[in-house]
């Protein structure tokens, strides 16, 4: 039954779709017996960050970030969630440096595993683009909206671009209204798995 939720989490057919985890976290999260309530997760947000990466590639086809890189940490950036339980219904950081951990102790590059420490640390200075848009979609999965990160994200973009802050506000604001929609249905889905297998 457990590894039935967790198949139906990671990629069952869900309403709304939900892009599935990719073959590598599926495999690594089943290896680590993974709630299905983390796997849900892990896939609102990788879908998510599916989206902004898709609305960037369109918008920004100048702007260079990695693409592969922001997927993967949108889909690891919680899995030391595996270890630390308890922070999977309620708050708690330990799981950050854990899930780093995690994934370099599984062959993962630092390159790769750096999110799961750096996706609640965005207003650190020596932050990546690519670690601003793992914590934005870690926020916007639920419409939650946070505007000192948003003006990051905004001030990279204006920088990369040459336009006006104002404008890629209203770029960035229209494109997290309409991914911030459909919440209500992504935290649906979340809800409906089990936090113990």
């Amino acid at each position: 039954m457990a590894d039935t939720l967790l198949t139906r989490a990671m990629s069952g057919a869900v309403d709304p779709p939900l892009s599935p985890l990719p073959d590598r976290v599926a495999e690594l999260l089943t290896r680590l017996g993974s709630p299905p309530r983390l796997a849900a997760h892990l896939r609102a947000v990788h879908d998510v960050a599916r989206r902004l990466v898709g609305w960037m590639q369109e918008r920004y086809p100048a702007v260079i970030f990695d693409r592969d890189a922001v997927l993967f940490g949108a889909a690891t950036h919680d899995i030391g969630k595996t270890v630390h339980l308890d922070e999977l219904g309620g708050p708690g950081s330990a799981h950050e440096e854990a899930g780093q951990a995690l994934l370099l102790g599984h062959g993962i590059g630092p390159e790769f595993a750096r999110f799961a420490a750096t996706h609640a640390s965005w207003a650190e200075a020596e932050v990546d683009f690519e670690d601003l848009l793992v914590s934005l979609a870690d926020k916007i999965w639920k419409n939650k909206r946070v505007p000192e990160l948003e003006d990051l994200v905004v001030a990279r973009l204006a920088r990369a671009t040459g336009r006006a802050a104002w404008e890629e506000f209203i770029a960035l604001d229209e494109i997290l209204a309409r991914i911030g929609d459909a919440a209500d249905e992504r935290l649906a889905f979340q809800a409906s798995f089990p936090i113990h297998a």
